[in-house]
């Protein structure tokens, strides 16, 4: 039987943006923050490098934004860049007061440790040693635990967001709320709230290696597109040059402030290589570096390239990147002694849900922030630590609207979640199946380096794996694997034929046909209209 609840606002999402969001409201409404695992399990966890902010005298605002602009390739709103930078300081003091703490500089009593990374032409990316996600996560979470206005909702994953036109038949989209699977009790509850935000990360899970936690399925993407928000520029996916290559490590990323620190990357004969790619060598853009070790790995045939820091004292690197260090060790890897092997896996979406400076999206009673959406601040390439500071700067341009809309209005009567018709699945191989083959496809025809005849064959794949997913979803009780499944196809269908729609190469997106980028800034950005079910591409 479903069950109805009633919210001011319902978050899906428990991550760094989800949670300042729910801090920052949770004075004034009553906030529901839904969790498809464990409350603290997502993206926001494991970054380990840290959060960019201009603290230091001899680093500026302006030259924040222009590393940024530099970095996305023409495709940043110049607008959003600047407007995240110069709210970046607050939002980290703001951080500080909830108890958050950075690695101090040993100079001061008040001034912290700034390291540097790939893009950044300063050192302003303030850490927590090299565990920052988890430092922040852990203590929003805390914040968020111990205040009586805010309901935690773990193991509840969202099936479909409830809209106006959807559910009530009425000729205006406004988002109701979301129907969601009690996990845990096998339960469908309907969830209803004048406000929704949608704050469930990336869609890393789409390929087939990625640096993401399993939960990083697109459910946000997936639900806001099938609910009639514009998706732009996820052709854009970020590969992080350098997680760990280990066949029992899954998952594990190595930080780019290795390579800040001084680590270099080298062939397994101990040769550089990034000189011959990019000026800055390491240092250079995440894209140019994943392009470059995807390059040596095909032409010499080796599996991994290798990370080096084992020029630096010991000391130096056990304090300043203790996770890492243990981590590596235990897999046999001291990486004070031994270089360490690594691959680009995916890590980062740079498009996602089109939103304006608030993280209002284009469907009524509906917002999304952090990784899910698509702000414009990273363009055709997301630089180093700016990710969490968007979480953050978001979160809080989000609630700072929402507080203009109180009080709320109390939200509509909705039909249940209908079950009648289905029939439990007798087994979940075709589930397991199909989740498998989905993202082989992706990472052989989608991934760093692309082609226009693979892409077509991508999709061709895609089709027929979509067609099974829908005729498995209407017959079958609905579980959280075969949500993530449906969720993971429309990502990959975004993904594909926004990628086709690029005729050159920019950024993150690399297509052998096209190598050269348009002249024209900035670029164009990749917009994709819903249209019910016949989708339409805006190059």
């Amino acid at each position: 039987m479903t069950t109805t609840h009633h919210y001011d606002i319902l978050i899906i999402g428990s991550g760094t943006a989800g949670l300042t969001l729910a801090l920052h409201m949770a004075n004034d409404v009553k906030v529901a923050v839904i969790s498809k695992g464990q409350l603290e399990e997502g993206a926001s966890l494991y970054a380990q490098g840290g959060i960019s902010v201009v603290l230091d005298k001899t680093d500026s605002i302006q030259s924040h934004i222009d590393d940024t602009l530099r970095a996305g390739a023409g495709l940043c709103s110049e607008k959003a860049v600047r407007f995240t930078v110069e709210h970046a300081r607050e939002n980290i003091e703001w951080l500080i007061k909830q108890g958050v703490s950075f690695t101090r500089d040993g100079i001061t009593s008040e001034t912290y440790h700034l390291t540097q990374e790939g893009g950044h032409s300063h050192r302003r990316i303030i850490h927590s040693a090299d565990a920052t996600g988890r430092e922040v996560e852990t203590t929003l979470l805390d914040k968020a635990k111990a205040h009586p206005n805010i309901e935690l909702l773990p193991y509840h994953i969202g099936i479909d967001l409830i809209s106006s036109s959807k559910q009530l038949g009425e000729k205006e989209n406004r988002i109701l709320g979301c129907y969601v699977l009690d996990i845990k009790k096998d339960q469908a509850k309907t969830l209803l709230a004048p406000i929704t935000v949608l704050a469930t990360g990336g869609a890393g899970k789409v390929y087939l290696y990625t640096s993401n936690p399993d939960v990083s399925t697109g459910d946000g993407i997936a639900m806001g597109w099938r609910a009639g928000c514009r998706i732009a520029n996820m052709e854009f996916i970020q590969f992080h040059p350098t997680c760990l290559f280990h066949p029992q490590a899954k998952s594990f990323l190595i930080s780019e402030a290795l390579r800040g620190e001084g680590a270099k990357l080298v062939l397994a004969n101990g040769e550089r290589f990034m000189e011959r790619f990019h000026p800055q060598a390491e240092l250079a853009p995440r894209d140019v570096v994943a392009r470059a070790i995807d390059h040596e790995m095909k032409r010499t045939g080796h599996d991994c390239v290798y990370l080096d820091i084992t020029h630096k004292p010991a000391a130096f690197i056990k304090e300043h990147f203790p996770t890492i260090y243990r981590r590596c060790l235990q897999f046999g890897i001291d990486i004070t002694k031994q270089p360490i092997p690594v691959v680009p896996a995916a890590h980062y979406t740079c498009g996602g849900i089109m939103t304006d400076l608030n993280g209002k999206t284009d469907v009524s009673g509906l917002y999304a922030i952090g990784e899910t959406a698509h702000t414009g601040l990273h363009g055709a390439n997301r630089m180093a630590s700016n990710s969490l500071l968007e979480c953050l700067v978001f979160a809080k341009s989000a609630a700072d609207d929402i507080k203009k809309q109180l009080p709320l209005k109390t939200s509509a009567i909705v039909p249940q979640w209908d079950a009648s018709q289905v029939h439990p699945a007798k087994e979940a191989v075709a589930i397991s199946h199909n989740w498998d083959e989905l993202r082989r496809v992706m990472w052989n025809y989608v991934g760093i380096v692309r082609k226009t005849d693979r892409l077509l064959r991508a999709r061709q794949r895609l089709q027929v794996l979509q067609a099974e997913i829908r005729d498995y979803y209407s017959k079958h009780h609905i579980s959280a694997d075969l949500l993530e499944l449906r969720n993971l196809a429309d990502v990959a269908e975004l993904i594909i034929e926004s990628a086709l729609s690029r005729k050159e190469s920019r950024g993150l997106h690399y297509i052998l046909d096209y190598p050269e980028t348009y002249n024209s800034q900035p670029g164009t950005e990749t917009i994709i209209q819903p249209k019910h079910q016949d989708h339409e591409v805006v190059p």
